[in-house]
């Protein structure tokens, strides 16, 4: 078993680093030729031979960084479980953006230890930024130290959702939701890309988040982003704390926490 000191924890988050600019790489050489689309389980849920590559050349980079890891990508392993050392990667967050050519596309990258993140890399490669923590060290932008934001009050506050593949069982909640948030806040925003949407979060640009049917990929990178930036993670209700793949996620700079789940419980019992 490997000692997670915060030197191991430094040393393997600066080599995860460099594997995953490569991964960005890759997706910039991708992004100006034809796309090679094809369908998972539905019409919306879409995958590209960028995705794959990408996965591949994580897999192929990431588990040697450390002895004894597992691997589980989106498009390869989801089977695989959190239990142990595991790498959890999103090869391409915003695979529906990436195929009309919105920039908004994340990598996401967790080294996992039991479930609980203790290392997180969101890429933005169109965009140029790298989110970077590991567990006790704080979240760096592009090597710059983060934090979220002080917005205090929901009114001055702009939040991100998003809207998952298989909208129809949640469509009415996200619909409340919406009703309750729009004229609560100062902004709603839906870039479409989790990863992004966390990354965001803390770093101060959205001042909370919330969506269900979120994927473990999707978030174990960005919840300790946020955490390492002095924001809070959890659930839509109460005081539930929040493991990457339960069914909805709620994150916030921490002054908001209990304005957005009391908001999001009023669009609840309304629906």
């Amino acid at each position: 078993m490997h000692d997670l000191t915060p030197e191991f924890l430094q040393a393997t988050l600066q080599a995860a680093q460099k594997a995953v600019e490569a991964s960005g790489t890759l997706v910039r050489e991708h992004w100006d030729k034809p796309r090679h689309i094809r369908h998972k389980k539905s019409p919306k849920d879409l995958v590209t031979e960028t995705d794959l590559a990408v996965e591949a050349l994580l897999r192929d980079l990431l588990p040697g960084l450390v002895p004894g890891s597992f691997f589980m990508g989106e498009e390869g392993s989801a089977g695989q479980g959190l239990d142990g050392l595991v790498w959890v990667v999103d090869p391409v967050d915003g695979t529906t953006n990436f195929a009309h050519g919105i920039p908004f596309v994340a990598t996401s990258v967790a080294l996992c230890h039991n479930g609980d993140p203790i290392l997180a890399l969101v890429n933005l490669p169109i965009l140029g930024e790298l989110f970077t923590a590991a567990k006790g060290c704080g979240t760096r932008l592009n090597g710059r130290p983060v934090h979220v934001s002080e917005t205090p009050t929901l009114l001055e506050a702009v939040v991100a959702t998003g809207f998952p593949y298989n909208i129809d069982p949640h469509l009415h909640n996200i619909l409340r939701q919406l009703e309750q948030a729009m004229p609560a806040t100062q902004g709603v925003r839906r870039p479409g890309a989790a990863a992004l949407d966390l990354a965001y979060v803390a770093c101060g640009r959205f001042d909370g988040f919330f969506e269900f049917s979120l994927n473990a990929w999707d978030t174990a990178a960005g919840i300790l982003l946020i955490t390492e930036a002095g924001g809070r993670v959890g659930r839509m209700a109460g005081n539930t704390a929040y493991t990457p793949g339960d069914p909805d996620i709620l994150v916030s700079n921490g002054h908001l926490h209990e304005p957005l789940q009391a908001l999001l419980t009023r669009a609840a019992q309304d629906a």
